[in-house]
């Protein structure tokens, strides 16, 4: 019901506060479902969504914000919400809490409305959308399958296998549930109810396989080569690992590693090679190694 765009990289060695306000933009395509459903009788349900996605999201944020991270940008769409920003740095069990953050309000919030119609039942007429809408989330955010949540999680789990593999072993599980999903959809047809909104979500899981469930783009390319870029040297030493400079990447500069160890040079490690032993490697990988690939 929702996507998120998440960078995974590590580990926990950023403490600076990235990113001061929260920056919320509505997608056309939802303005226009807000028209559509106040003509065929689905308004509070779209409400309620966007409601809990949006708090979905901002548990995300406030969770990345007191590790030091930023993700500020939420972009409110028909089918939820997608947000995004820079958590460069962030290790594998801050990744977790991040990702669980989102679920779990969604959880107590429908738990908060179970204690609602406990005191007050007559409430429950008004409140019932809202709350199914929250435990769905909860659920739905949990499944193991890109760009959700439990997705994101089953990567960082499956990092130590290589963060190629723990990508390809993701992907393979989202097209797996599109298919079960797009099969339900076409059970749905033979019998004459069709359920479009397994349709949609079955899509959603086959976009996010393609794109991985990132967060962030910080990687320079052939695009950037085309109109020039600024190189950034860091001096650091050839004991860190491959994730503890991933912290040194900038969206706007060519990063370029000049390793010491005990004071002498060892060489240099451009930003592309850095990229290619993460990839292949892991981010466990220690630097002194990765020149003598």
């Amino acid at each position: 019901m929702r996507t998120a765009r998440f960078s995974t990289v590590l580990p926990s060695t950023t403490t600076r506060l990235r990113g001061a306000d929260f920056r919320l933009r509505i997608h056309p395509l939802f303005a226009l479902a807000l028209v559509v459903s106040a003509f065929t009788g689905q308004l509070l349900l779209l409400v309620s969504a966007a409601f809990a996605a949006l708090e979905h999201e901002l548990a995300h944020a406030l969770v990345a914000r007191r590790m030091g991270f930023s993700l500020d940008k939420i972009v409110l769409m028909p089918y939820g919400a997608v947000i995004s920003g820079d958590i460069r740095g962030i290790s594998p069990m801050q990744e977790i809490r991040v990702c669980l953050a989102g679920p779990l309000i969604n959880a107590l919030t429908a738990l908060g409305f179970a204690a609602l119609w406990w005191l007050w039942p007559e409430t429950y007429p008004y409140t019932d959308v809202a709350a199914h809408v929250s435990l769905s989330l909860f659920l739905v955010n949990l499944l193991p399958a890109f760009p959700l949540d439990g997705g994101r999680i089953l990567r960082v789990l499956l990092r130590p296998l290589g963060e190629r593999r723990a990508v390809w072993i993701c992907r393979a599980v989202s097209f797996v549930t599109a298919a079960g999903l797009l099969g339900g959809f076409i059970y749905t047809c033979c019998m004459a109810k069709p359920n479009f909104g397994a349709l949609l979500f079955a899509v959603l899981l086959v976009a996010g396989g393609f794109g991985g469930g990132a967060y962030a783009r910080f990687v320079i390319g052939p695009k950037d080569f085309s109109r020039g870029v600024e190189e950034r040297r860091v001096a650091l030493s050839a004991e860190k690992t491959a994730g503890e400079a991933m912290r040194f990447l900038r969206e706007d500069k060519y990063l370029v590693l000049v390793l010491f160890e005990g004071g002498e040079f060892l060489g240099e490690l451009p930003e592309e090679e850095l990229v290619k032993i993460l990839q292949q490697e892991g981010y466990s990988k220690k630097l002194k190694d990765c020149l003598s690939l």
